[in-house]
């Protein structure tokens, strides 16, 4: 494409959910609502990890920085969401947009490892339990999370470098609420094969490869499990990987509606639902099934919200004290 056909745009137009008024106004309250529980749910998470000292082992390690991850995964796209509804001014910089995206890709891409850590977490609990204590000291957690915020920045800014060299022409909304890679190569005017060249083989990469360890571990540990001569011992392995299972799930099952099925003119609508899910719902309940099934959580919680410089946080107990007494 010729040169006088492209343009240096210095916005994008995000088009969000909706543009009804009415629905915008019910749409600001429903995701301010799921982003405070989420921001609050997950705070509460790492604030009871971090206080309470029947919590200080690998697993619970891991469970705190994705929480973290999360709060920042909702914080890089919601909070400009809710500020463009409030304003009804659809735009976001060129440059708040390619910021957006790396965040957007190095926190999504973290989350994906730390699940891939915590399934080898339970690997080495269920498997290899004389060599736990070795395998996943506090120095090998470390550079284990180390490693997992190391790695996910390489596809982050790879893809953030390669759309910061694409011309963009005139048209530059983005049918989404956030800075999507792939509506944003849709509007570029010069050639994209090398993004989407490495949007498959970075995605092949830290999609497939944490993926595969995961299952991985899960069929060893089955395979572990069902060995074990007592009904009581295998329940309680399995139970010990029933909210990271849950977690995986919600997780891939909603990154793959977003990225892996063909999308087109038609299913717009639907692509963005799909999107709230990976961004909005899965961080918002991810505190709640890591809580509803686990004694010690609940009990580090209760301790939490009991100290009195946090009465007001009490009042979110019941949502964390639901269902069983179950070990996780």
């Amino acid at each position: 494409m010729g040169q006088e056909n492209r343009t240096s745009i210095s916005e994008f137009i995000l088009l969000g959910l909706s543009e009804q008024p009415d629905q915008q106004r019910l749409l600001f309250g429903l995701f301010l609502t799921m982003y405070l529980i989420t921001v609050v749910g997950n705070l509460l998470i790492i604030l009871a990890i971090g206080s309470d000292s029947h919590l200080q082992s690998p697993m619970y390690f891991f469970l705190a920085n994705l929480s973290f991850a999360d709060i920042c995964f909702t914080s890089a796209s919601i909070p400009k969401m809710l500020v463009n509804i409030e304003t009804q001014h659809q735009t976001i910089s060129y440059v708040g947009c390619i910021t957006q995206l790396y965040f957007l890709l190095a926190l999504g891409g973290l989350d994906n490892l730390l699940l891939a850590a915590m399934a080898y977490d339970r690997y080495v609990a269920i498997c290899r339990p004389l060599h736990y204590a070795t395998t996943m000291s506090p120095q090998n957690c470390v550079l284990i999370m180390s490693m997992c915020w190391a790695l996910t920045n390489i596809p982050a800014l790879t893809h953030s470098i390669l759309l910061a060299h694409l011309f963009f022409c005139t048209q530059h909304a983005i049918p989404h609420f956030y800075c999507d890679i792939s509506a944003l190569l849709k509007l570029a005017c010069s050639d994209t094969h090398l993004n989407e060249l490495m949007v498959i083989i970075l995605g092949a990469i830290f999609l497939t490869v944490p993926l595969a360890l995961i299952i991985l571990s899960y069929a060893c540990i089955t395979s572990a499990v069902l060995g074990f001569s007592s009904p009581e011992g295998r329940w309680k392995a399995f139970s010990t990987c029933g909210s990271h299972l849950t977690v995986v799930l919600l997780f891939y099952g909603s990154l793959m509606g977003v990225y892996l099925f063909p999308s087109s003119s038609d299913s717009v609508r639907r692509d963005s639902a799909t999107s709230v899910l990976y961004i909005v719902v899965t961080p918002m309940l991810n505190p709640f099934i890591y809580s509803l099934r686990n004694r010690d959580m609940k009990g580090a919680l209760r301790r939490l919200l009991g100290k009195s410089h946090l009465i007001p946080l009490a009042m979110l107990l019941p949502f964390f004290s639901l269902g069983t007494n179950a070990q996780c």
